[in-house]
């Protein structure tokens, strides 16, 4: 049962709203405690997205799954995690975001089960959807409710720069762990690991983390959250399918044409609507637009580089799958090095600066890398990639931090549901868009350097977009 800390309403004071987030201070033991609930359950979302990949073949090879339908062990997983984001996080704002939140590891556990003693393809697959569609309520509740806990300032800044620690080292982890537990244990003991992660992180939760909703509790915007949902979905489903076939195909081509053609149908529906799922005048925010923009690019160019870079250690310079994730847990390493500094640096100087900055420095580390070989490059990498990450991090929590300043709670939901929905969106794309340059360049290194080329160039462009879009403007007199 949650604790009840909010305040007693002095006489003739009207007391707190029911469902609204409590206000009163919390005492280091509880804070840490809320913290440690809220962040073990987004790494063990972050484990989830590549904790997996090394196995597949494993895995294809256990259940019969031919190469072609590997890709829908990563895409079912996709998909509900992804397409959900938005509906689940206003859903969140209006019924409550602990009913939620909870909800949401239930479904990620019990799915996790499913997917470490599936009997085939189908009960896998299965699994697979029900874990997305855990995630999508555990990922923007998650987020909304460590914004509401912790105020705006420092706190919620120290408290974001944990979660997006946790979060960058999730995603490094699963690709170190999948290796050796796959060859040590076998491919089921990955998802075996994510049930143990919900065994400890669910009966925390209910102890500790208290309910907050919208305190008017407004109608849900029943046609907005159809069309973006069906638009989130349609555009995933076709960009993680073009990554694998490329665009040419029929499904690929048409999943995409839907999803743009229903993001406009939300859009108008949004326009005209009288309890929007998204309200506009809030995607009209600079620190909403801009700072979007900036996840975006961060995520998006950041998991491009991870991608060409595993290819290029392998297939170029041939080393081991056990030597390239020790690549990439140097950057995981260095990644806990950055989380601790980037809240100070925004506090220091700000999260617009934090942010244009960040995004400049992975975007010249990244340029770096253009100087890798075919005959050695593994250290240029490893250098390169680690330190580029740093800047990723940072960029990751001064761009979380800028979206959700200045939002009210009844709309944090709302906000940090953007926030998760560029980061999905931003893994997705980047591969499909750029990664496949490397692969039909003919030589394999020149196609890696193309794609480095073109992911720093788009990371210093992103800098100074974001850079004008967040200037500061003088005051009215």
């Amino acid at each position: 049962m949650a604790l009840d800390t909010s305040p007693t309403a002095a006489p003739g004071q009207p007391r707190t709203r029911p469902g609204a987030p409590s206000k009163s201070p919390l005492t280091p033991a509880r804070s840490a405690l809320v913290l440690f609930v809220l962040c073990a359950a987004q790494f063990m979302v972050a484990l989830d997205f590549s904790v997996l990949n090394v196995a597949l073949p494993a895995l294809g090879a256990d259940l019969g799954m031919s190469q072609s339908a590997l890709q829908w062990a990563v895409t079912a997983f996709a998909l509900p995690s992804g397409g959900f984001l938005l509906l689940f996080g206003r859903v969140g704002d209006l019924f409550g975001r602990r009913k939620l939140f909870l909800t949401g590891l239930v479904v990620f556990g019990a799915a996790s089960l499913l997917a470490t003693f599936a009997w085939d393809p189908g009960s896998f697959l299965v699994g697979r959807a029900l874990q997305g569609m855990g995630a999508a309520a555990i990922v923007p509740t998650g987020m909304s409710l460590l914004t509401t806990t912790f105020p705006e300032g420092p706190q919620r800044d120290r408290a974001l720069g944990i979660s997006g620690t946790l979060l960058s080292l999730g995603f490094t982890v699963g690709m170190v762990l999948g290796g050796v537990m796959t060859d040590a244990l076998g491919w089921r003991s990955t998802m075996g690991l994510l049930a143990l992660f919900t065994l400890i992180v669910l009966p925390l939760a209910p102890r500790v983390l208290t309910e907050s909703r919208h305190p008017e509790r407004p109608r849900l915007d029943v046609p907005g959250a159809v069309s973006v949902t069906g638009a989130l979905l349609a555009l995933i489903y076709g960009l993680s399918s073009a990554a694998e076939r490329g665009f040419g195909e029929p499904d690929v081509l048409i999943a995409l044409v839907v999803g743009v053609a229903l993001l406009v149908a939300f859009v108008l529906v949004e326009s005209r609507s009288p309890s929007p799922l998204v309200s506009l005048p809030m995607l009209r925010r600079p620190t909403v637009a801009w700072g979007n923009l900036g996840g975006l690019l961060t995520f998006s160019m950041m998991s491009t580089i991870v991608f060409v870079l595993t290819l290029y250690l392998q297939e170029v310079l041939h080393l081991s799958a056990s030597m390239t994730g020790l690549v990439f847990g140097v950057q995981g390493v260095l990644s806990v090095v950055a989380g601790s500094f980037a809240p100070k640096l925004i506090g220091r100087i700000g999260a617009r600066r934090t942010l244009t900055g960040a995004l400049l420095v992975q975007g010249l580390l990244t340029a770096a890398l253009l100087g890798i070989g075919a005959e050695s490059g593994a250290l240029l990498a490893a250098a390169a990639v680690s330190l580029a990450s740093m800047a990723h991090l940072a960029a990751i929590i001064s761009y979380g931090v800028t979206v959700t300043s200045g939002v009210p709670d009844s709309e944090q939901g709302l906000a940090t549901g953007l926030v998760t929905t560029t980061q999905q969106v931003g893994i997705t794309i980047g591969i499909p868009l750029l990664g496949v340059l490397a692969t039909t360049r003919g030589d394999l290194l020149t196609g890696v350097r193309t794609v480095i080329g073109i992911d720093a160039a788009l990371l210093v462009v992103a800098a100074a977009l974001t850079a004008f879009g967040l200037r500061r403007r003088a005051p009215r007199p």
